[in-house]
């Protein structure tokens, strides 16, 4: 079983387990009754415009093992909405990422910026959990996802209100993302059989997506370098996690990096 595989199908069950404990009719209310989403799309620029950050909040990954496993979510947020982030990136992966829907819900009662639920979604009920926790926009990964399920996914976050960060690996996912109808479209320098990462990866797949949809630089994004050669690339937006959670001034990295 492949590492993705493995976190799908762990997800299955998590799903699951939490539709026991709360039916999708109860979810869906208290989503309706969440405060209306924040213009995650309108946050982020098109190709040649300024520069925008998404900073995540991030405790731990599968690659680099913990990170900050005592992070203060909101004080994280807190410190990159005062830098200037477009928006926030939260992780609520438990056993991967050392985050939780309680994190995101935290965030977003501390600041006003757009919030991401980044998590490996698989089912319209996370999608509601998203709404109902403050999210305005979900990451939709395009390796997990057969194309039926893609567009079924990206559909239901339209009916919510939600934005959807399409993410890719290579230029077959990007061609498959722009089919289903996908607005924003990160792309994930990193491997995810090898966990190695390269940042030609966006630099080849950025430039050839069409003019009116916003791109994303997304993993190895690590120093106001990596930020100016992305942007080179046609890299409007950086979503920056590990870099700015090890920074000693997070909020000076962050401005560095849109400068």
């Amino acid at each position: 079983m492949t590492f993705l595989a493995g976190i799908l199908a762990r997800k299955r069950d998590e799903v699951e387990a939490r539709r026991a404990a709360e039916p999708e009719r109860e979810l869906a209310a208290r989503a309706r009754d969440a405060a209306p989403p924040r213009p995650f799309e309108a946050a982020l620029s098109l190709r040649g415009g300024p520069a925008r950050v998404i900073a995540e909040v991030k405790r731990a990954s599968p690659s680099a093992g913990p990170i900050a496993a005592g992070l203060d979510a909101p004080g994280q947020a807190l410190r990159y909405a005062a830098a200037g982030a477009a928006a926030i990136s939260v992780l609520t992966d438990g056993p991967g990422f050392g985050g939780s829907l309680a994190d995101l819900s935290a965030v977003r009662a501390a600041v006003d910026v757009p919030l991401l639920r980044k998590d490996f979604v698989v089912d319209r009920y996370q999608l509601l959990e998203a709404r109902a926790a403050g999210a305005d926009a979900a990451l939709l990964i395009v390796a997990a996802l057969e194309d039926g399920a893609l567009r079924e996914l990206l559909d239901a976050c339209g009916g919510l209100g939600l934005a959807a960060l399409v993410e890719v690996h290579d230029a077959g996912e990007a061609e498959r993302a722009l089919a289903a109808g996908a607005r924003i479209v990160g792309v994930n320098n990193r491997d995810l059989r090898t966990f190695a990462v390269d940042l030609a990866t966006s630099e080849r797949i950025l430039p050839a997506l069409p003019a009116g949809v916003r791109g994303v630089a997304e993993s190895g994004v690590r120093t106001p370098e990596d930020a100016r050669r992305l942007r080179r690339a046609g890299a409007a937006n950086l979503l920056v996690g590990e870099a700015l959670v090890r920074a000693s001034d997070p909020g000076a990295l962050l401005r560095e990096m849109t400068q």
